[in-house]
């Protein structure tokens, strides 16, 4: 991101946006995201096809220590396990359109381990989810640019996204971002 994230965000309620301008910017949200991640840390991503949910999930995966060649969507075996500093689980649920499916799939599991999970076309799960996840809305605004919006959905998320954007205001500064 070229501005400062505080000039940038759209904090309605404790909802924090950015527009991004490039595949790169997007994946170095993700990556503050990934960097900022405790154990338990559950996302939930939607957006329509192309809004640039799998390059946010690569960045998320290289900010945990996963090498990013290795995350590809998940969209044909559902979800992929990637080892990192925390163990990083990351579902597709774009072909599953059956709530008993999207049940069968276990992802309550996945979401009370010690790792981080995070779940594309998240809408299609409405009853997985935790009381307390990131819930990141992502649109596509045309071209490369993307506008990217972190919810909190309790204390825990709201810590993850104020962690997460001190990361990236400290990058901004120092032109790493």
């Amino acid at each position: 991101m070229t501005t400062n994230p505080a000039r940038v965000a759209d904090k309605a309620g404790s909802a924090v946006a950015w527009e991004t301008t490039s595949a790169a910017e997007t994946h170095a949200l993700g990556k503050a995201l990934g960097e900022a991640c405790a154990e338990r840390e559950v996302m939930a991503l939607v957006g329509p096809l192309g809004a640039g949910k799998t390059c946010l999930v690569r960045g998320i995966a290289e900010g945990l220590g996963v090498p990013t060649e290795l995350v590809t969507s998940p969209t044909f075996v559902l979800i992929h396990e990637y080892a990192g500093r925390l163990p990083l689980y990351h579902a597709d649920l774009y072909r599953l359109e059956e709530r008993d499916a999207v049940n069968g799939l276990g992802l309550e599991e996945y979401t009370e381990t010690s790792g981080v999970t995070v779940i594309e076309w998240a809408e299609r799960a409405p009853g997985v989810l935790p009381h307390d996840h990131l819930w990141i809305t992502l649109d596509h605004l045309g071209g490369d640019r993307r506008r990217v919006a972190l919810h909190p959905r309790g204390a825990r998320s709201a810590e993850l996204v104020a962690r997460a954007v001190a990361r990236l205001a400290a990058q901004l500064r120092t032109g790493g971002a």
